[in-house]
């Protein structure tokens, strides 16, 4: 089994070489919306990367950052290691902020990864649907989530988010779809970026922040993407 490859600039170049090659429709959205540079969220451990993105559920940007902080800092003053989040009262997790739901995701989180279910010190080196499998097996932790994780936490270059609402958009926005694509025509469309779908939704995301263009407008257009 091979060992997934990291994301580096050099990735990323050969990945949109790739992505021109293989999708004229694409191709325009590069043309539009790059170069631009990529930055994962590599701050933290793993641990705090995934209670982050539980803790975020449902919540604003800013309402999310507050209740994380708080209980960043009942888990550093309890030893900073999963094991003790156990040993952390549920009453002071309430008054952090955490809903009892997320209460108890985080202390399962905290259990599989103590216990050995979830391997931290292994993610960097397990396949993307064992991954994926792993990190859905915790609750609170969808699909979405754990694609989420792989893509701005690992940069790992291969990952289709069909459920994301933001890449349904692209896609049918940068496509001329009457309609959000189904999860089918979302494999279908993608399959041609393989082996960086990860790459090509960073871009899809993007081109949401900008009104569409006619495609001939865009195709006049030459400019490559690449790492700054």
């Amino acid at each position: 089994m091979n060992k997934p490859r990291p994301y580096t600039p050099a990735l990323h170049r050969s990945a949109l070489r790739h992505l021109r090659r293989s999708d004229p429709v694409l191709a325009q959205v590069l043309a539009r919306h790059g170069p631009h540079r990529f930055e994962l969220r590599t701050g933290g451990s793993h641990f705090d990367a995934i209670a982050r993105a539980i803790v975020s559920q449902q919540l604003s940007v800013k309402a999310a950052s507050t209740i994380h902080g708080r209980f960043r800092a009942l888990y550093d003053a309890a030893g900073g290691m999963p094991e003790v989040v156990a040993r952390i009262p549920e009453s002071r997790l309430r008054e952090a902020g955490l809903s009892r739901q997320k209460v108890a995701y985080i202390t399962d989180l905290a259990r599989r990864v103590a216990a050995g279910e979830l391997e931290l010190d292994r993610i960097d080196e397990m396949p993307d649907e064992e991954l994926v499998a792993r990190l859905t097996a915790v609750k609170g932790v969808g699909t979405w989530t754990a694609q989420m994780f792989l893509m701005f936490r690992l940069g790992r270059p291969d990952v289709l988010p069909v459920l994301d609402l933001g890449i349904q958009k692209a896609i049918q926005r940068a496509y001329g779809l009457r309609k959000r694509p189904s999860v089918r025509q979302m494999e279908r469309i993608g399959k041609a970026w393989a082996p960086y779908r990860t790459i090509a939704c960073w871009y899809l995301w993007r081109s949401l922040d900008q009104p569409p263009v006619e495609p001939r407008a865009v195709g006049r257009k030459s400019k490559s993407g690449h790492p700054q």
